[in-house]
């Protein structure tokens, strides 16, 4: 692999406090939605097939330039060095899903069964699916960066990500929601992975391929990329905005759902970090590919979460709001495992860093 040609990056001003902005835009949003109604009225008259095009708009603005950073082409070094990447896989795809909805179930049926009604704890419960089901791709850069990843190698946990989110994401989705009693039609969640995956993905490859064919890769990766830093962010801060403005009167009504909401998912969080680190230690893998391991599958692709909840269950359904929580918690939580990760390197003392 050519790690040279990997550019490496730090955690960004607007993605180090991510979980501030959050909350700016969740006092922005209830507040439109207190005081200035007409407004998330006014957006809901801007839908197609039940999906609010300004927000289509904005989610296609935050997944894309993900998309454009994936190199695709690396996908041929899979069998290179295969036992970080079945790490990463059985822990996002076997694992991660059924221990979001077991974690989730337990906390909003048994131990706060008394503070959330039945019919709420089904949405935020379907939400805690959407989140499982989708594993990070984007952020997991700025986490293999911080530890100290390896680059080339995480790109290529990246990737076979990307591709098998096209194949298990809806599959897995259906399969929760169904145990949970969450009625979701196959051609909605179809729909919406062609929408927020499908689309933005293809444009990105497109994208990389005519930029380094035109203007060679140095260009794409250190000049054309980075005019889209803070893009994401932006669209992603935006479209909170909008749906806090739909969900200003479920959050008023229910102000303790947001932290009961958060403690189970940071509990996930922490629980499929150790697990993928623990198994890359047992299995002697490098702390370089051990740590985006476990970044990979204690994150969430939020955008996509958010995506999907919006368009099949409304802006203003709670299915949404639980989403939004992950996004609330989960740089704070990464930063943490970012430290943990950092400071039990010695861990791997022992073992080979070279990929």
């Amino acid at each position: 692999m050519k790690k040279e040609k990997i550019q490496r990056v730090g955690i960004g001003f607007f993605e180090k406090y991510l979980t501030i902005w959050v909350i700016i835009c969740m006092a922005i949003g209830i507040s439109i939605g207190k005081f200035l109604p007409a407004v998330p009225h006014f957006l809901a008259n801007f839908e197609y097939a039940q999906i609010s095009i300004p927000l289509a708009i904005l989610i296609w603005i935050m997944i894309y330039p993900m998309m454009m950073k994936v190199d695709f082409q690396s996908v041929k070094n899979v069998g290179k060095n295969p036992k970080g990447l079945f790490v990463t896989w059985v822990t996002n795809w076997l694992i991660k899903p059924f221990t979001m909805f077991g974690i989730v179930s337990f906390f909003f049926y048994v131990v706060f069964k008394n503070l959330i009604p039945a019919d709420l704890a089904k949405d935020y419960l379907a939400g805690a699916v959407l989140l499982g089901a989708a594993p990070c791709t984007a952020m997991v850069f700025v986490w293999s960066h911080l530890t100290k990843g390896d680059p080339a190698y995480t790109v290529v946990q990246v990737a076979t990500n990307d591709l098998i989110i096209l194949i298990a994401f809806v599959p897995l989705v259906k399969l929760l929601l169904g145990v949970s009693h969450v009625v979701v039609p196959w051609n909605t969640l179809f729909f919406s992975i062609f929408l927020f995956v499908v689309i933005p993905l293809v444009g990105g490859v497109l994208t990389r391929i005519i930029m380094i064919k035109y203007k060679g890769t140095t260009y794409f990766e250190k000049t054309f990329v980075s005019k889209f830093n803070h893009t994401t962010t932006v669209g992603l801060l935006l479209t909170l905005i909008i749906i806090f403005s739909f969900q200003g009167q479920v959050i008023l009504a229910n102000p303790l759902h947001i932290i009961l909401i958060a403690v189970p998912l940071i509990i996930q969080t922490f629980l499929i970090f150790f697990l993928a680190y623990f198994v890359s230690k047992i299995w002697r893998l490098p702390h370089n590919i051990a740590s985006p391991a476990g970044m990979i599958g204690a994150s969430n692709f939020f955008e996509l979460s958010v995506a999907v909840a919006i368009s099949v269950f409304g802006t203003s359904s709670p299915v949404a709001l639980a989403t939004i929580v992950g996004v609330l918690v989960e740089v704070p939580v990464m930063l943490i495992l970012v430290k943990i990760a950092n400071s039990t390197k010695n861990w791997f003392k022992e073992l080979p860093n070279e990929t």
